[in-house]
């Protein structure tokens, strides 16, 4: 099993004691350790005006660290293609890879915030057919040998090729699943898959069964599946303070992060995001002590490890690790880093192994 490094750059916190801008640096410096340390890949999140994460442009922030890594690949976690055309994101991914030598993984969303939409100008009420059809146009961007069109319910693009083309054939592509109705257009697609743990325990019952699910979706559209990967919140705590900083740092990222960006508006939402609202209810009466490896990966080395052995048992290929959640300062997360690959990571099969520091 492979481990990468995640973040979506939360930020609005009181007392937080640093800017957006400070924080998008920060992450910038977490991600070129996470190549230097042997972590698989970095995750950058998008997120507009604050309504989550402070960091709008994942792939110029990844653009900025490919002259000083040698392994890592870069993704976006996600890009949220309703918010933009999607023949652009085609443009600005192909570039990246090339640029990074063939390093990028692709992954998609709708995002869940209508606060992000408003701006943009973007429909919200749309936006699971405007991801659809976005995939659809960057598979054929990509993979089409010659000059290509499509003409479909929101783009009309006439015969053009795409340059520069993309190192890989094809870039790794993966959908960001929270529902089924995701997870229908990576079975009919072909797409690879990516879970957030708390939500696949809501809404399949746990990263098994999700994992399940997405092989069943894939046979049904007559596909192989490809590979199931999920993201995960992790603090190394090895005392009884230790483990309630890290149940505090997600707390305050449910309730300052979360809560306001899933909180969805009948008869402004889409049918098929209102499930949020149910996952909202549930993190409602969340308590830190309930806290659990549903949504975090907390504990010893040794727990961890073991927490570690169950994901990769229901079917997970890749875990990327949330390690800066909730304000934790820059050094901290760079201390976690280093203990979760020196502790917990040499007890798995990855490349990690034959990557030495440095």
């Amino acid at each position: 099993m492979e481990f990468g490094y995640f973040t979506l750059s939360d930020n609005a916190y009181p007392s937080v004691g640093r800017t957006p801008e400070e924080f998008i640096v920060e992450i910038r410096e977490q991600a070129v350790h996470a190549d230097r340390i042997g972590l698989n890949s970095a995750w950058i999140g998008e997120h507009h005006f604050d309504s989550l994460g402070v960091n709008s442009c994942p792939h110029i922030l990844l653009a900025s660290i490919i002259p000083q890594t040698r392994h890592i690949r870069f993704a976006p976690a996600v890009a949220v293609l309703p918010l933009q055309h999607p023949l652009r994101v085609a443009e600005e991914y192909a570039t990246l890879d090339l640029l990074s030598g063939g390093r990028v993984d692709f992954a998609a969303g709708r995002g869940y915030d209508r606060r992000e939409y408003l701006p943009f100008g973007a429909d919200y009420m749309t936006s699971l057919e405007r991801l659809d059809e976005s995939c659809q146009v960057i598979l054929k961007a990509w993979g089409s040998p010659g000059p290509w069109s499509h003409k479909g319910q929101f783009f009309d693009i006439p015969e053009m090729t795409l340059t520069p083309r993309p190192v890989q054939r094809p870039i790794p592509f993966y959908m960001a699943c929270f529902s089924q109705s995701s997870m229908d257009i990576a079975g009919r697609l072909g797409l690879n898959i990516i879970f957030a743990p708390f939500a696949a325990s809501m809404m399949f019952g746990g990263l098994a069964e999700a994992v399940g699910q997405y092989r069943a979706t894939c046979a049904k559209f007559g596909k192989g599946p490809g590979r199931a990967m999920c993201s995960y919140f992790v603090h190394i705590a090895e005392t009884p303070a230790e483990d309630d900083y890290g149940r505090e740092t997600l707390m305050r990222y449910f309730d300052h992060a979360v809560k306001p960006a899933f909180k969805q508006e009948p008869g402004k939402t889409p049918p098929t995001m209102l499930y949020f609202n149910k996952i909202n209810e549930i993190l409602a009466g969340m308590r830190k002590e309930n806290l659990s490896d549903k949504s975090i990966l907390l504990g010893s080395p040794a727990e961890i490890t073991d927490q570690l052995r169950k994901i990769e048992a229901a079917g997970i290929d890749e875990v990327i690790l949330y390690f800066n959640v909730g304000g934790k300062p820059h050094g901290m997360v760079l201390e976690q880093m280093d203990k979760f690959m020196a502790t917990v990571a040499p007890a798995f099969q990855g490349k990690h192994l034959t990557r030495r520091p440095g």
